[in-house]
């Protein structure tokens, strides 16, 4: 197996709205990122308290997908290898952004919050121990430096 991998995006800023950057207030936050040979572009803007577009993802909304992602797939992936018969997943991730006096700011953690429906009620348990496995082979987690906790409670894992 490599040792390494790079990946890579591409990010197009299209909010010169005829001043370029003029001024703070000038300009929209408006971007597209993309990369040859994907299937769609994701339109972005920065968070509506930072001026951008409500109806667009966010960096920090990106951000926060990205370990909710990474956890799903390990996590799929390790209930396939278990026998664990996943037959939905649904996450509802939040992070928390601390912003300091100078406008700068960090995410101070995020929280996962997974609902996963099986098809062998004797496997809940199981299901539930893979959460932690999950998390502890998630790349984006394992890249990070704050707390990132799955919140679990009985509905968490469900059989049909």
């Amino acid at each position: 197996m490599k040792k390494e991998h790079i990946f890579s995006i591409e990010t197009t800023w299209n909010g010169d709205i005829g001043t370029g950057t003029s001024a703070y207030e000038a300009y929209s936050r408006d971007h597209t990122i993309s990369l040859p040979g994907k299937i769609q572009s994701i339109e972005g803007s920065s968070a509506p308290e930072f001026r951008g577009d409500s109806n667009k993802y966010n960096p920090e909304e990106l951000f926060i997908s990205a370990f909710s992602s990474c956890h799903m797939l390990w996590y799929l992936h390790l209930c396939a290898d278990a026998g664990i018969i996943v037959k939905e997943y649904k996450d509802q991730a939040t992070g928390i952004l601390k912003m300091q006096n100078n406008s700068e700011g960090q995410f101070s953690e995020i929280a996962l919050h997974p609902i996963v429906r099986i098809t062998d009620e004797s496997k809940i348990e199981l299901a539930l121990q893979l959460h932690e496995k999950a998390h502890q082979y998630c790349f984006i987690s394992n890249s990070c430096n704050f707390s990132v906790k799955i919140i679990l409670s009985n509905d968490s894992v469900l059989a049909y």
